[in-house]
Formats: C-alpha cells, structure tokens, sequence
C-alpha cells in the first residue's frame, strides 16, 4: 500500500504524530508517497496514494466547541474519489467530535473514509502505533 500524509501542525506535535505514523507504516512495508502541509498540499503525492492520511490539531475552549483546526483547508483539497482516506486529530483535553467533523470533510472530497484516531498529545508514541495497526488491519481486510 501506498500513503501520503496531509497534516496541520501548529506546536509540532501533529507534525511529530504525522512523521511517527509514516514510520509505522514503513515497518508494515507501506510506501510513504509524501508528507506535506495540508494548506500546501503534494498533489503528485495524493494522486500517487491509495490511502490519504490528514492530521490536524483540535482547538476550542477546554472541553466545549473543539473541532479540528484545518476543516476549512481539508475541505478544499483536491479530489480524491478512487481513495481510502484516513484522519487524525491531536488533542490536550477532549477531541469532542472533531473526527467525525475530519470525515465528513475528506468525504466531501470524494474519498471513502476508513477510519479515523483522535491522539493524545502526551501518547504519542502508543497512539501512533495503534492508529497504525488499526489502518492496516482495516485495509486488510
């Protein structure tokens, strides 16, 4: 299988979870087509990947209105009808329905969404696996 990874980073964390899933799923024997900037997305990346990945951080007020960061830019990336699409969002406190919102908006770009792991910033390393084994074991199927 073949990956490109979409992420909004603000502190660096959802951009660390991004590069840690890539590893992952080299140790799975995926190909990693690119990572880049979901505001500058690799469009030769995408149109190369039968799975698109998208991470953003989850903003609001401690644990009321979170929602994901860059749903404005996830709903204007580029086509990706033919593709399994996959999110995550980085939280401190309570993601809220920030996953769903992600899916929706990569569903609106035509992607069938497969999934999907709200990641504590403080887990990285342990959410980062098992978002992972969870995207391999749900294609393997």
């Amino acid at each position: 299988m073949k990956a490109a990874i979409l992420i909004e980073s603000l502190t660096g964390n959802t951009w660390k979870a991004g590069e840690m899933i890539a590893a992952n799923l080299q140790q799975e024997n995926w190909s990693i087509t690119g990572i880049s900037a979901v505001r500058t997305p690799d469009h030769a990346s995408i149109q190369d990947a039968d799975t698109v990945i998208v991470g953003t951080w989850v903003h609001g007020l401690f644990v009321v209105g979170q929602a994901p960061w860059a749903v404005d830019r996830i709903r204007t990336l580029p086509s990706m009808a033919g593709k399994n699409a996959v999110g995550f969002c980085t939280f401190a406190l309570n993601p809220g329905k920030s996953l769903n919102v992600m899916s929706h908006a990569l569903e609106m770009c035509g992607a069938s969404v497969v999934g999907g792991l709200a990641l504590h910033r403080s887990k990285l390393d342990q959410h980062t696996e098992e978002f992972a084994a969870r995207l391999v074991d749900s294609l393997a199927k």
